[in-house]
């Protein structure tokens, strides 16, 4: 008995003999193919369901076409076209010149069209393919390198690809969301119209892009030198939010979060804070609240911190949570006003009843207790931002980029802490402890603020806060007259060296008994003599901290 004839769909491979040619009468109605082979199998049902029912047969492999069939969606197999079991353990499937041949065809040219009838290969009108989970794995807290290489996919890039490429004749299909705006205009028109199939292989096109570059990233990890930056840099951002305007309002903007494609500790990230109360953030409070965030969680100690304009004007430790906004409220009452407030610690109901009279743009801390929320949610407008208890003592840890224009310049977070054999006395007289601890205190506030910036801080809180300055001299003037209380008795952190010894005699007619900073500059030797003529103490760190 002689086998039926597969059909037209089937590749048939004949050796030494003519095939011959299929003859389609001008009544017949042409049916429809589409590709399915996806890794993520949202929606995958809905769509292939309504494929069958305008006419199309659909082609598909491995667990798509398990999963179809379990749906009771009936499928032809790509094996079936191929002639070809799936191989090398999946490894290879569709990249076989029969799928590829459907693909790229261009269902204009005649010629083409000509090849396809004399081999029976049957174009695709439509290409629905998304990628092995290659990120989701290498997101996982442990997966080996074995794994992650084996998710890398090449098949379907390929498809994807090539699908992208003849958008003229095929539609390509890579993201569930547009399953329901495909099914529509096949619905409406029984095509898929040429815009839609421009925008939607630029879509293709730029998620292959990122899977390769998100290999390309781990790859790096892997193999590369970790004390060299990479010839090629990318960061990946998805917007998440359109903002009513930028710095000034008659700048757009928007907000987009990094996407992190690789399992590492980064610490935290502002843009993972979840909004509890108050009206939408703008540009600014973004920016605000990324500087008070980041300053408060330097301290292991109790700390909140007041920031106008992304510097400090009050920060304060102490042994509650309510005393340290207190003293870092009476650091600059006036500047307090619309400004932002951080706290590394939950925020209580003290706390909370402590600024009822204070207009604040946002708050910022780990959490809150029931009763601090149901008293700061009386403030209609107030921003309440929760990081998470778990965020507390972990500095960002990603890569820091700052905008030039035609490019960036890329650096190493400043996540630097300093311990107490890092610094050198240099002076006769050694810091006390209290001394020492106010010190320390100075250094980190020092460099959370604008360069040039001089702290002064007494007993755990920034007396006063000289910042953004053009010379060192004039930060250390401007430091001790926003002082609201004597300075006679604290401290002085700087940012940087003193290249003369002029702050060290403002510190020493001031009262000022300790000072903090680098050391390196080539007149170190006067500062060192003026500090030990006044009786100073005076530290030097080896490190600057420098912020642009």
């Amino acid at each position: 008995m002689k086998k039926k004839k597969r059909p037209i769909m089937a590749h048939k491979v004949l050796k030494g003999k003519k095939v011959k040619k299929i003859k389609i009468k001008k009544t017949e109605t042409l049916k429809k193919y589409a590709l399915l082979s996806v890794s993520d199998k949202k929606g995958l049902d809905k769509l292939a369901k309504g494929l069958k029912d305008l006419g199309f047969e659909i082609i598909s492999s491995g667990g798509t076409a398990k999963f179809l069939r379990k749906a009771g969606v009936r499928v032809a197999e790509v094996s079936k076209l191929t002639k070809y079991p799936h191989m090398l353990d999946g490894r290879v499937k569709t990249l076989h010149p029969v799928i590829h041949a459907a693909i790229l065809a261009d269902q204009t040219n005649p010629k083409h069209l000509k090849e396809l009838k004399k081999y029976r290969i049957n174009p695709f009108q439509l290409v629905v393919c998304n990628l092995y989970p290659f990120e989701h794995v290498i997101s996982k807290q442990n997966f080996t390198q074995a794994e992650a290489i084996e998710n890398i996919d090449i098949g379907g890039p390929c498809m994807v690809r090539a699908a992208a490429k003849n958008h003229n004749s095929v539609a390509i299909v890579v993201d569930p969301e547009d399953y329901g705006r495909i099914l529509e205009e096949l619905t409406a028109s029984g095509n898929i119209s040429l815009a839609t199939r421009q925008q939607l292989a630029l879509k293709a096109f730029s998620h292959t892009k990122y899977y390769d570059s998100v290999i390309v990233n781990y790859l790096q990890g892997e193999f590369a030198s970790s004390e060299d930056f990479a010839p090629h840099q990318e960061i990946h951002l998805e917007k998440t939010q359109t903002l009513r305007y930028g710095e000034n309002p008659h700048q757009r903007a928007a907000l987009y979060r990094e996407i992190v494609s690789q399992a590492k500790n980064r610490g935290a990230q502002v843009t993972d804070a979840k909004q509890l109360h108050g009206k939408e953030l703008s540009f600014n409070n973004y920016v605000d609240m990324d500087a008070a965030w980041t300053l408060v969680n330097y301290f292991a100690d109790t700390t909140v911190a007041i920031i106008k304009h992304t510097n400090p004007c009050g920060v304060a430790k102490g042994k509650t949570l309510v005393e340290a906004y207190q003293k870092a409220f009476a650091c600059d009452p006036v500047s307090a006003f619309g400004g932002i407030i951080a706290a590394n610690r939950r925020f209580d109901e003290e706390t909370a009843a402590a600024l009822q009279d204070l207009f604040v743009e946002v708050i910022i801390a780990p959490a809150y207790t029931p009763r601090a929320l149901e008293i700061l949610r009386g403030k209609k407008n107030l921003r309440i931002m929760e990081m998470g208890e778990k965020a507390v003592g972990k500095p960002f840890m990603g890569l820091d980029y700052k905008r030039i224009s035609g490019g960036m310049l890329v650096q190493d977070p400043d996540i630097a802490q300093l311990a107490v054999n890092d610094i050198k006395t240099m002076t006769k007289r050694e810091p006390s402890l209290q001394e020492m601890d106010d010190l320390f205190f100075a250094w980190g506030v020092a460099k959370h603020a604008k360069s040039n910036t001089i702290v002064l801080v007494k007993n755990g809180v920034a007396i006063g806060v000289g910042v953004g300055q053009m010379s060192r001299i004039e930060a250390a003037e401007l430091a001790v007259r926003r002082s609201r209380i004597d300075v006679k008795g604290s401290v002085l952190a700087s940012d940087a060296f003193f290249p003369f010894a002029d702050v060290v005699e403002l510190a020493a007619k001031h009262g000022i008994i300790a000072i903090i900073q680098p050391g390196g500059a080539k007149r170190d030797q006067e500062s060192i003599a003026a500090a030990n003529a006044a009786d100073m103490t005076m530290v030097f760190t080896g490190r600057r901290h420098f912020k642009h």
